[in-house]
């Protein structure tokens, strides 16, 4: 494990590959004490070279002219789902505190269908490279269930038990596939924030970041904001992969009765000219089936939790419904 700087988050990065028997400990380790883990992008982990090409259709969407993108607005969906381009205004992510809307444009994609379509209009850089975007979210789904198998295997409950809550072939989902744009640092202006303080609203969310282009902070436990490293480990300096960031939604720390950490984090405009330029960013927010019922996970380990700190009687509900609340509560579109 590298050296983190001081100043920065402390976050540790995790080899999740069947090389290290510790994983499911240590994400678990992770996962309680921090809400936030780098997982090592290994023989484990997504393609370098797919992980590029993403990056540039994302560059190449967000650069067309507004009035193109409009076509594709998450207004133009008929369906109704969180999916399709979000322009800037449209989204606050801290409606309570900020006073300005994000900075920032998003463009959120479904997954296809068992017929491999899609329920949304798609801009011409996707349709264009359809066969790179679903071989990305296939790659994504896959290290989200790794993931969710060292959890069940540390909490001691039967491996599939969170994957086949989240197996796609059963039905339809809430996991969204997000390009995000933040614009260049303006020259003079009192607006710090690119994307207001939250946390995510699914199980797990898998962020794709570019080196160079730091603003993502973390709140810690004492209530301070903290930089979360790019590069953790300097990768990018020696020509190899950068480890992929991953954090803990609020349904699944519902689901463990708040053994697992959602920690709330932000995007800032950079204190410095380094990373004043434009940000992008891949985020794979992984979501249960839709009727998948939020009722607690049957573990020993969690049990003793809720005993040991406490836990409120919750409503057993849906994860559709659950990210119907949370979204009703962040968006603006007119």
């Amino acid at each position: 494990m590298g050296s983190l700087q001081e100043e920065q988050a402390q976050i540790p990065v995790i080899d999740i590959s069947p090389a290290n028997k510790n994983a499911p400990a240590e994400l678990l380790d992770a996962a309680c004490r921090f809400g936030f883990v780098f997982v090592a992008n290994n023989e484990a982990g997504i393609s370098p070279e797919l992980i590029s090409k993403v990056f540039d259709i994302s560059t190449e969407f967000f650069a067309l002219p507004n009035e193109v993108k409009q076509e594709v607005s998450i207004a133009s969906n008929k369906a109704g789902k969180n999916h399709g381009w979000l322009s800037q205004g449209v989204e606050k992510l801290d409606p309570k505190v900020q006073v300005r809307a994000d900075v920032k444009e998003a463009f959120n994609m479904g997954l296809p269908d068992s017929k491999g379509t899609f329920e949304q209009p798609l801009p011409s850089p996707i349709t264009q490279n359809l066969s790179i975007i679903t071989s990305f979210q296939s790659a994504c789904s896959s290290l989200c269930d790794a993931i969710l198998t060292h959890f069940a295997t540390a909490l001691q409950i039967p491996t599939d038990w969170f994957t086949s809550r989240h197996d796609r072939t059963k039905g339809p989902s809430g996991t969204v596939f997000r390009l995000l744009y933040y614009p260049q640092t303006p020259t003079k202006t009192d607006v710090d924030i690119r994307a207001g303080a939250h946390s995510d609203y699914g199980s797990i969310t898998c962020l794709f970041q570019l080196p160079g282009q730091p603003g993502l902070e973390i709140k810690t436990p004492s209530g301070d904001w903290a930089p979360v490293p790019v590069d953790p480990l300097d990768q990018a300096k020696e020509g190899k992969a950068l480890p992929i960031l991953v954090n803990i939604g609020d349904l699944l720390e519902d689901w463990t009765g708040g053994l697992l950490k959602s920690t709330k984090h932000r995007v800032v405009f950079p204190k410095s000219e380094e990373g004043a330029g434009d940000r992008y960013s891949i985020a794979y927010f992984c979501h249960p089936l839709d009727d998948a019922l939020l009722e607690p996970v049957p573990s020993e380990v969690v049990r003793e939790h809720v005993r040991t700190h406490g836990g409120k009687e919750r409503k057993v509900i849906t994860a559709r419904d659950h990210l119907m609340e949370r979204l009703a509560a962040t968006y603006s579109v007119k």
